[in-house]
């Protein structure tokens, strides 16, 4: 039985749906002070919030039992999300719940601040009548530069588009050919702020981007620029927009987000030329119903069988896409574990070489898997999915990928090779009959071997009588054998045996078999 505790309000059907899964008891606490959350968060295994409770580091640590922290909306600035990583904890969010809502918002602001809508409410509303105050600017053919080309970004340029605006865009992770389809232009951002009448801001806040609108890169822009942020506070220093719209460089600004939340007390509420909303762009009924069902199904989803989606701190494996994946998961675990536990030293690099038809999957699951593999039998603290790879980052151990098309002996295969300060190993693998792991090679050595169970590693010079001496020590210790591989450079010169054994060979024994003749190295392993 999972426990699950929801905060902040959350949609009643999102909290219906949570109820209605077997196997959940939910809680809902809506208005909880973090000393409470803190004291009680112990005994849960999910947490879904919204924008109002802090996900702290002392809260994770505090949450023993904590699996996973569900966001109902995008932003997880509220969520220390490198504490959750390290502690193995699942942070999601809900990016395309708001798209709409948040786009919609956008749109609303820019049109406000062109014609200076709620300047001119709050003046009738006092008696006035000051229609030549509130003088106006078109949108048409105007030039909108919007920062950041996600979800929401894309949608602000549609509607733009219908409004006959030229839009330019700046994201260094878009390609040419999509923008082209939108009909935008890309640009740098020198040259969105030397051009744009209009700016809209539609980043996540990371290093990058905070303080992105600041003294310099007003200075940049065009003068009479006009600025709306719906996307996170910190973007925007809001000192430097206030200097730059008291003396007209900025000749308006509309804003839904701040540094510091709620805003009481500022400078720029006393500008005239400055808009603003309460952080409003996802609050419509249609947008929180969208997020508490989507973050209440991603939740079962991923206590009860482990699916992955929207997560800001691992890969996300959609269903469709973990049937086909599944089989490459758990070979690629295993062959972390092996290539683990065959090196010697300090690991420095993990080298991953991906060939075949798989090359062409999405690569990240099987990766984390491999680092997960690899990282487990030598750490103390629990690695998993979430963790491994931070873990990894922690320890300055890098992680390589390649990939290639073809490979001339099997469909798929999966290298995975180590780098210590003792040297280099490889070990490669593949899937037999869709779905049963295999390894196929280890250094030089060509074999097929399960990766599975309590298995006797062995280099021995090949000569008679090798494998005959270890079968009478590990019948004198009452081992079984299950299976055997064998692979040799040559005859005469080195051999590898893989021994599938039943139960785990004893120490004594395995320092008998390391001090028969002929024998390189032997090690058992276990996966």
């Amino acid at each position: 039985m999972y426990k699950v505790l929801v905060t902040d309000n959350l949609s009643q059907n999102g909290v219906e749906i949570l109820r209605q899964a077997e196997g959940l008891a939910v809680e809902v606490k809506n208005t909880l002070p973090p000393q409470d959350l803190l004291q009680i968060i112990g005994d849960y295994h999910a947490l879904i919030i919204r924008s109002g409770a802090k996900v702290t580091e002392a809260v994770l640590e505090a949450g023993k039992n904590l699996k996973v922290v569900g966001r109902a909306g995008i932003g997880v600035d509220n969520v220390d999300v490198a504490s959750a990583s390290a502690r193995g904890v699942l942070v999601m969010n809900t990016p395309g719940g708001n798209t709409i809502t948040t786009a919609e918002h956008a749109i609303s602001m820019l049109l406000a601040l062109a014609r200076s809508i709620p300047q001119a409410t709050a003046s009738m509303k006092e008696g006035k009548w000051e229609k030549n105050q509130f003088m106006g600017v078109e949108l048409y053919q105007k030039t909108l530069g919007i920062i950041g080309m996600g979800r929401i970004g894309s949608e602000v340029a549609r509607r733009a588009k219908g409004m006959m605006m030229e839009v330019i865009a700046y994201d260094p992770f878009i390609s040419a050919e999509v923008a082209q389809e939108m009909g935008v232009q890309l640009a740098d951002l020198d040259r969105l702020f030397a051009e744009s009448d209009f700016i809209t801001l539609h980043t996540p806040l990371t290093e990058e981007t905070r303080n992105l609108i600041n003294e310099g890169t007003l200075s940049r822009m065009k003068d009479g620029v006009r600025i709306i942020n719906c996307a996170r506070g910190g973007i925007v220093n809001e000192q430097a927009l206030y200097q730059a719209l008291k003396s007209g460089k900025v000749a308006g600004a509309a804003l839904d987000v701040f540094e510091k939340e709620p805003l009481k007390e500022s400078p720029l509420l006393e500008l005239t030329n400055f808009i603003c909303t309460p952080h409003l762009g996802a609050s419509t009924a249609e947008a929180q119903e969208n997020v508490a069902i989507a973050i209440a199904r991603q939740v079962i989803d991923y206590l009860k069988r482990g699916v992955i989606r929207n997560a800001v701190n691992a890969p996300s494996i959609e269903p469709e896409v973990l049937s086909k994946i599944q089989p490459y998961l758990d070979l690629a675990e295993r062959l972390g574990s092996l290539e683990s536990q065959l090196s010697e030293g300090r690991i420095e690099e993990i080298r991953i070489d991906y060939r075949g038809e798989i090359a062409s999957m999405d690569l990240a699951p099987l990766t984390v898997a491999i680092v997960k593999g690899v990282l487990s039998p030598i750490l103390q603290e629990m690695v998993n999915t979430i963790n491994a790879l931070p873990f990894a980052k922690g320890r300055g151990i890098r992680v390589v990928e390649s990939k290639s098309g073809e490979d001339e002996d099997f469909a798929s295969i999966i290298c995975v090779g180590l780098k210590t300060d003792k040297g280099q190993s490889e070990v490669a693998g593949t899937v037999v009959k869709k779905r049963e792991p295999r390894v196929i090679r280890i250094n030089e050595f060509r074999l097929e071997a399960i990766p599975k169970g309590h298995i006797l590693i062995f280099c021995n010079i090949d000569t008679p009588g090798v494998l005959g001496k270890i079968g009478c020590l590990l019948g004198e210790s009452q081992v079984n054998i299950a299976s055997i591989q064998l692979s040799r450079e040559k005859a005469g010169g080195r051999a590898l045996s893989l021994v599938n054994v039943d139960q785990p060979v004893p120490p004594e024994t395995l320092e008998r078999l390391r001090n028969l003749p002929n024998i390189v190295f032997a090690k058992l392993v276990k996966i």
